[in-house]
């Protein structure tokens, strides 16, 4: 990786973890939605649920984009987000994976409720082992505080992080902020942003 690339990364890496720390602040929140139009750091945002929301990027927001990949790019060894739905034998059926580059590696570790989807949970760890089973691959991540089984289908989307820049936030794209902070005037502050490029959204 160039010394760029890697600047970039370890900014990714502290503000992802920054935004998976301040996730559960009452004054954070999750930003799904699309670009209406954009002046300067300044988006007009139309979130999933139909609702108007100005969100400012903060000073050298990191901006990353997402790339698509498949089912056989999962592998042993990765280090991996997934959102998934528990099912009722104790396994998770994993919805979308998105792959972290290795500098990105611990960001955000751990198993938690999610909100892709009522009742959906999200788990970022490493792929322990992985196995051929009859509803796809078997794969167990395992995290500093335990570990989890997911069933995934060939119908899982994957992605993986990218670097983003400027030139990719314009209206239509698509958008993702883990935990954006609600600031007086009503607007929203982006610690950082995942924007959708080449027909590929952010998924999580």
């Amino acid at each position: 990786m160039s010394t760029k690339g890697l600047r970039i990364a370890l900014a990714l890496t502290a503000a992802l973890a920054a935004a998976s720390a301040l996730a559960q602040a009452p004054n954070m929140v999750r930003v799904r939605g699309t670009i209406q139009s954009v002046d300067g750091q300044t988006l007009n945002v139309k979130t999933r649920d139909g609702a108007a929301a100005t969100v400012k990027l903060a000073d050298k927001a990191p901006i990353r984009t997402v790339v698509k990949k498949s089912v056989a790019d999962v592998k042993q060894g990765l280090f991996v987000g997934i959102t998934a739905m528990p099912q009722p034998d104790g396994t998770q059926k994993a919805i979308e994976i998105h792959i972290f580059p290795e500098a990105l590696r611990g960001t955000g570790e751990g198993h938690r409720p999610w909100d892709l989807m009522p009742n959906s949970t999200m788990t970022n760890a490493n792929i322990e082992s992985q196995v051929a089973s009859a509803g796809g691959q078997k794969l167990v991540l395992k995290y500093k505080d335990g570990e989890k089984t997911f069933i995934v289908p060939d119908s899982a989307t994957v992605v993986m992080f990218a670097p983003g820049s400027a030139a990719d936030l314009k209206p239509g794209a698509k958008i993702f902020i883990a935990a954006a902070k609600k600031l007086p005037d009503g607007s929203l502050e982006a610690p950082n942003i995942t924007v959708g490029s080449n027909g590929v959204d952010p998924p999580m």
